[in-house]
């Protein structure tokens, strides 16, 4: 497989068959980084990690050239700087990255309308009902790479398959800058030697029970018998990947795509053991996800916390709520609950509050009587007051007077939907 340096890279020739494909995975290069560069063209060929330089930061992306030092995202500052002294930092621009991205999505919609964003630099295209304006799957392929590099000033990855699961395998192998076509008859053959670890979904802890199991390529998965599969990795996980293995994936491109998630946490400047205050904390994170929440017109089905302690290990917990809802007491209730049933080893550095199993507001069948009522008027009279005041006029009495030493915020990042 691809490494995320680019070495291992594998691309197409020209002319390659794409028989039976109508699937494209288009993956930005290096997004973060590539903007950095479009805006600053001396940075072109430097090892560039993007991040606040502070120690307690952590690498939110980084140039190929910085990723040969073997840099990575979400790495501790501290240690990008050990691996690559030389290496050039750029603080993210995230409302720039929103513009530079939007330009890229209206280069693909401007070719199909069957594109369903992953993220903000990535997104799935159906181009089987395009082929008489601009071509076969394989000349789009490269259509939209000449004009994302043309018009926007970046580059992309193309994979280009039969199903959306291989054609974000082959997306990634073709990295950075390359275009991979993998006909449908050539679908076995291509995912068999192919580590487990390089299939979409398959996290660093299921890759681990699998080849515990002596299941190390998707070949050796394909062979497996199911019992062996549910064992390492659940029952319904080993039906999906068993049937991937094969080249078996219906999903279709989804245009209208169903946000997942909207979330908020927060990173302190010194490592917190306050019970009380990172309670507060977590009311105050569901508070900000309930109103994104509101202003959306959604609500949420789970709430979900991710606690990370001072020696970087991270746990998440989730729970699904009993009614779905964008009251940011219930969702605040809820991350309390979760909180409290973590084992907490050490003091937290950081903590974040996530809102997931989207859909729109009001949705469901109404009740005999409604439990949050006073808190949904309550809260609807503070979002009515922050929209004439501002955001940070208004705040629940036990968020007044933090920053009393025991955990100010460094950077409070707001994770977009996802």
């Amino acid at each position: 497989m691809g490494r995320g340096d680019g070495s291992g890279r594998l691309v197409s020739p020209a002319g390659a068959d794409d028989t039976g494909t109508r699937i494209l995975h288009v993956d930005m290069d290096a997004f973060y980084a590539a903007v950095a560069v479009l805006d600053d063209p001396s940075l072109k060929g430097l090892p560039l990690i993007i991040g606040a330089p502070e120690s307690r930061s952590v690498v939110s992306s980084a140039s190929y050239e910085a990723r040969r030092f073997g840099v990575r995202s979400a790495m501790p500052v501290a240690q990008a700087q050990r691996l690559c002294p030389q290496a050039v930092f750029v603080r993210p621009d995230f409302s720039r990255y929103q513009e530079v991205s939007r330009q890229v999505m209206e280069v693909f919609e401007s070719i199909t309308p069957l594109v369903e964003p992953l993220s903000i630099d990535e997104a799935f295209l159906d181009v089987q009902g395009v082929r008489r304006l601009w071509g076969s799957p394989g000349e789009v392929a490269r259509l939209i790479r000449t004009r994302v590099a043309e018009e926007v000033g970046i580059t992309c990855s193309v994979g280009v398959a039969a199903t959306k699961h291989v054609a974000k395998m082959a997306s990634t192998l073709a990295k950075p800058d390359g275009l991979l076509i993998v006909p449908e008859a050539q679908t076995l053959a291509f995912l068999g030697p192919r580590s487990v670890r390089a299939m979409w979904g398959v996290g660093p802890k299921s890759a681990e029970s699998l080849e515990g199991r002596g299941i190390r390529t998707i070949a050796d998965l394909r062979e497996a018998p199911l019992h062996v599969l549910e064992r390492a990795v659940g029952a319904a996980a080993a039906t999906r990947l068993a049937a991937l293995s094969r080249g078996q994936d219906p999903r279709d491109v989804e245009p209208e795509r169903v946000e997942k998630s909207v979330g908020h946490e927060e990173t302190f400047h010194t490592d917190v053991a306050d019970l009380e205050f990172l309670r507060s904390e977590l009311l105050r994170l569901a508070d900000r996800v309930a109103a994104r929440l509101r202003r959306a017109e959604w609500e949420a089905g789970t709430v979900a916390i991710k606690v990370r302690f001072s020696d970087f290990t991270t746990v998440t917990r989730s729970q699904a709520l009993p009614e779905p809802s964008a009251v940011g007491q219930r969702i605040g209730a809820a991350a309390q609950t979760l909180f409290a049933s973590v084992d907490r080893r050490d003091p937290i550095r950081l903590i974040g509050v996530r809102a997931e199993k989207l859909r729109a507001a009001g949705g469901g069948a109404l009740g005999l009587w409604d439990d949050d009522e006073d808190w949904r008027k309550v809260e609807s009279a503070l979002d009515d007051a922050r929209e004439r005041f501002g955001g940070g006029t208004v705040t629940r009495a036990r968020h007044l007077g933090r920053g009393d030493g025991r955990g100010a915020p460094q950077h409070p990042r707001a994770h977009g939907v996802e």
